[in-house]
């Protein structure tokens, strides 16, 4: 998709084609999960691409505190340029559950710092943060889970994840179901602890994709990697 946007753009600029983008009924299904913005994510990642990498335009779009124009900030920001403490920062400021993730996703994950952030969220008074610390414990149990304590994760998600808040409850799902798929040794008390939790187990599925509920998820990837 062209858009107006030039790649010397200003942040007024970005702003007026994002408003241009902006689309009532994906606003209205996006504020159902807790994201303010109607813009379509493809045509904002065709701004974002337009506008190239630009780090400084990213700083100033995240400071208006729009929840689409920080979208298009994290895609254009040179994730390894922050430092721990802007990260930290960032991540306390972005409530918005799109931002957060993408956050964590596409700039925490590419830092040098990503593991002293990890460990500094993962216990944090306030779920949301703490949530991001999960999600990074999740992608190291899947690939460099060398130091990681998988018995103690497990005795971690057994204890608090029923009574978690939303973000910080998937966020422990995700782990239980991670070390349940990547880790055959802990297979089969992953599955259990699951099924006597329960979490997530009526969460409503669309057809074609894989439920959220921990035995249910372990049990059909760990199929599809067999074969």
């Amino acid at each position: 998709m062209a858009t107006g946007v030039l790649p010397q753009a200003t942040v007024g600029d970005v702003l007026a084609e994002l408003a241009l983008l902006e689309d009532p009924r994906i606003r209205a299904v996006n504020e159902r999960h807790g994201d303010d913005h109607g813009v379509n994510l493809t045509k904002l990642r065709a701004v974002a691409k337009s506008l190239k990498t630009d780090h400084e335009l990213a700083a100033r779009l995240w400071q208006t505190g729009d929840t689409a124009a920080r979208l298009v900030a994290i895609l254009i920001s040179r994730p390894k340029q922050y430092s721990a403490t802007e990260l930290d920062t960032m991540l306390r400021d972005a409530r918005v559950p799109k931002v957060h993730d993408w956050l964590v996703g596409y700039v925490v994950k590419k830092n040098p710092h990503v593991e002293e952030l990890r460990v500094a969220w993962f216990s944090d008074p306030d779920p949301v943060v703490a949530s991001a610390g999960w999600a990074l414990t999740s992608d190291r149990v899947a690939k460099s889970p060398d130091g990681l304590d998988l018995t103690g994760l497990l005795d971690l998600v057994e204890a608090r994840m029923k009574d978690a808040p939303d973000r910080l409850q998937w966020a422990m799902n995700e782990c239980l179901a991670t070390i349940g798929i990547h880790h055959p040794e802990h297979r089969a008390r992953a599955l259990e602890i699951g099924e006597r939790l329960e979490v997530l187990k009526d969460y409503p599925t669309p057809p074609g994709c894989t439920s959220p509920f921990a035995p249910i998820w372990i049990t059909e990837i760990v199929r599809r990697q067999q074969g």
